[in-house]
């Protein structure tokens, strides 16, 4: 017998960030463990979504019976349609971190996301979140019992173990362009090592925050790296440019997971970030290194010390794949979020 979850996403599914691309693999997962799934699409608008929207977004939903999973960039931006839907659907939220937690915002929008994301968690059946990081916020923060809440690790794929390439060493940030993932820091960090030799290769979507990526784009002049950092914006396969780098550096100010860093981990890639949010749930301190937020000098002295000594860096390296191996595949992933549903149903 098939069961089926509509799964309600808002945008397009196709983004090139790790919340969608979770989405993505749960539609692509779900069925080989037996789930029928009926993907969404929600408008586009959220987490702030204006009157239409929020009309869109509840003609869409009305026609549905059963089981509805709901992206938490909407689910928590919705608190009215969710109290609605709860009277006759079985509701499952899917939380990648709260939306209040996105860095840069003013204290009366977070105050805002939150109450608005409180109130929505109290009609969902299950919880379903990236991190037990993720999951303490949502117990401590927004009353969600740990009756209701699944931790649902996401997925990595494996890689081969590659060899060591020659040459200067290729610096990888993965990440959507905007101010939580911290990118000024690393190329503040990387104008102060001017002399070592070295490439930086920013990929990630530049539509998210125009004029942060201007702003970004503005202090790489200033920085006269032109020709050493580049915006490369997003790319149809991601994995290429983990395969061809030799360091992963992302100063992000907070991850509700961070299936970057597990990618680069699955690529054999010493990690230089930040002790914030899910990270350090990630990456082991073996395997890179983590730094304060936004110190940029620390995060000098880590770059430093991976491009002046290869033994350190070829030693994490090889710690970063083998600690990949142990991470959870997209079929665990799948298999913890289907025993959520199955809960939600009952």
């Amino acid at each position: 017998m098939t069961d089926t979850v509509h799964f309600a996403v808002p945008g397009d599914l196709d983004t090139p960030t790790g919340g969608y691309g979770y989405d993505r693999r749960l539609v692509a997962e779900l069925p080989t463990l037996g789930w029928s799934v009926e993907h969404i699409r929600l408008p586009d608008g959220f987490p702030n979504p204006d009157s239409n929207a929020l009309a869109e977004t509840a003609a869409l939903l009305d026609r549905l019976s059963g089981l509805l999973m709901i992206d938490g960039l909407a689910f928590g931006a919705m608190p009215e349609i969710a109290e609605i839907l709860a009277g006759r659907l079985r509701l499952v939220a899917m939380v990648h971190h709260p939306l209040a937690d996105e860095t840069g915002l003013s204290s009366s929008v977070v105050a805002r996301l939150e109450e608005s994301e409180r109130r929505s968690l109290r009609f969902a059946r299950q919880v379903i979140c990236t991190s037990r990081t993720t999951a303490e916020r949502l117990i401590s923060g927004f009353g969600v019992e740990p009756s209701r809440l699944t931790v649902a690790f996401p997925g990595t794929d494996r890689q081969r173990r590659k060899a060591a390439r020659q040459g200067p060493p290729t610096i990888l940030s993965l990440a959507a362009i905007v101010p939580r993932k911290g990118h000024e820091v690393l190329i503040g960090a990387l104008s102060k090592l001017a002399g070592r030799a070295w490439s930086c290769r920013i990929v990630g979507a530049l539509d998210r925050d125009p004029e942060w990526v201007k702003f970004l784009e503005a202090e790489i002049t200033k920085a006269r790296l032109a020709d050493r950092i580049v915006l490369v914006g997003p790319v149809a396969d991601p994995m290429k440019e983990l395969a061809a780098a030799d360091i992963f550096a992302l100063p992000s100010r907070h991850e509700g997971y961070g299936m970057a860093f597990a990618e680069a981990l699955a690529h054999g890639l010493p990690i230089i970030a930040c002790r914030a949010g899910a990270v350090p749930e990630v990456v082991p301190p073996e395997a890179g290194f983590l730094v304060p937020v936004d110190d940029t000098d620390a995060f000098v002295e880590a770059l430093a010390t991976l491009l002046d000594k290869d033994e350190i860096r070829v030693r994490m390296s090889e710690t970063a794949w083998r600690a990949a191996q142990d991470l959870p595949g997209w079929d665990d992933t799948a298999r913890s979020v289907a025993s959520a549903l199955e809960r939600a149903a009952v």
